[in-house]
């Protein structure tokens, strides 16, 4: 069921278009991410959701409701901010229960409502504490409940694990999305970060330049880009231009240099296109199997897997290669590269990609 519609949504400083003309849609229950880099637009689509910022153009409507007239303290939004904005001389639980203090809520019942959502955060124990005297991770869970007492229809989340370290960010990932399903809530949430959209999401917006350029699954938008643009902002990629020169059950592409490869059947008409492999789904193979070789320029150690610079007559190769428990191959080896046909993606060139 569709239950955010964004419509046309334009925003524009003087002769600088923020957004322009962002149309997608958000289903009730969903968790879909704006993301982007900075200054594309993302963080502005939000502030126009939650009512901070008003549209130069467009429509949006929030179940069956337009936004347009209704200002942001009436919207019935949570929303959750980078900084978090607690208050420090608030204990817990007086900073999960300010909102429905300024609702007029009933006393039992708002005690009941922040004692279920201080659990559901599993902060439950340290009602009474202050947030001077928490971690990074508890105080974004504050913020979470703060945002969720208020049984918001919609649930807006800005950059909100920005501020954590690598590895209670990842914790905190799994944790905010435990809560957002069990909650039920719509969520849209704002960032920059491309494994995190693509751990948390049932759907990714992937914006730039103001401009949407592909709603799709977290696996669909990783492994099916629309664009060069997608497919080098989300994870690694090779990118070559290259030309299509038939277009059967395969699609057969020649490159500047005149190495022919085949690839999955494409919509585009034969011409100059883009084409591109992820570095883990190349392999390293023996002398005259490889579809193109090359010398190790450097290799780099990441524990679960090696990545490799491989110089080649295409240009430069980046391989991911599984740690096996051994050594990867030596800088200045000369390696043999290969890959599966339906792993090659073949994109529009990148000057034909539509405004």
């Amino acid at each position: 069921m569709t239950f955010l519609v964004l419509d046309g949504l334009t925003k524009t400083y003087g002769d600088v278009r923020a957004v322009d003309n962002l149309t997608c849609t958000v289903e009730k229950g969903e968790f879909v991410s704006l993301l982007g880099p900075s200054g594309c637009g993302k963080t502005t689509t939000l502030q126009m959701i939650a009512g901070f910022t008003s549209p130069t153009g467009g429509r949006i409507e929030l179940a069956g409701r337009d936004l347009a007239s209704i200002p942001a303290r009436q919207r019935g939004l949570g929303i959750v901010f980078q900084t978090y904005a607690l208050f420090m001389h608030m204990t817990v639980r007086e900073n999960v229960a300010f909102g429905l203090e300024m609702r007029k809520v009933p006393k039992a019942e708002l005690t009941r409502r922040v004692n279920d959502a201080l659990e559901m955060v599993h902060l439950g124990a340290l009602a009474d504490r202050y947030p001077r005297a928490m971690s990074g991770g508890q105080r974004q869970r504050v913020a979470l409940a703060r945002a969720l007492v208020i049984e918001p229809e919609l649930l807006l989340l800005d950059e909100p694990l920005s501020n954590l370290d690598a590895k209670l960010r990842e914790e905190m990932q799994l944790e905010l999305r435990r809560i957002q399903r069990e909650a039920g809530v719509t969520t849209v949430m704002v960032t920059h970060d491309q494994s995190e959209a693509l751990a948390m999401s049932d759907r990714v917006v992937v914006m730039d330049k103001g401009r949407l350029q592909q709603v799709d699954s977290p696996f669909d938008v990783y492994e099916t880009p629309r664009s060069s643009f997608v497919s080098t902002f989300l994870g690694k990629s090779n990118n070559f231009p290259a030309t299509l020169q038939s277009n059967d059950e395969t699609g057969s592409v020649i490159l500047s240099g005149g190495q022919t490869l085949r690839g999955p059947r494409v919509s585009h008409l034969p011409g100059p296109v883009e084409i591109a492999v992820r570095p883990e789904r190349i392999e390293l193979v023996d002398a005259g199997a490889g579809l193109v070789s090359g010398t190790v320029r450097e290799r780099i150690f990441f524990g679960a897997q090696w990545m490799l610079a491989v110089e080649t007559p295409m240009g430069e190769f980046l391989v991911a290669r599984r740690n096996a428990g051994a050594r990867e191959v030596e800088i200045g080896s000369t390696v043999h590269l290969a890959w599966a046909p339906h792993d090659l993606r073949i994109l529009p060139a990148e000057h034909e990609v539509s405004a």
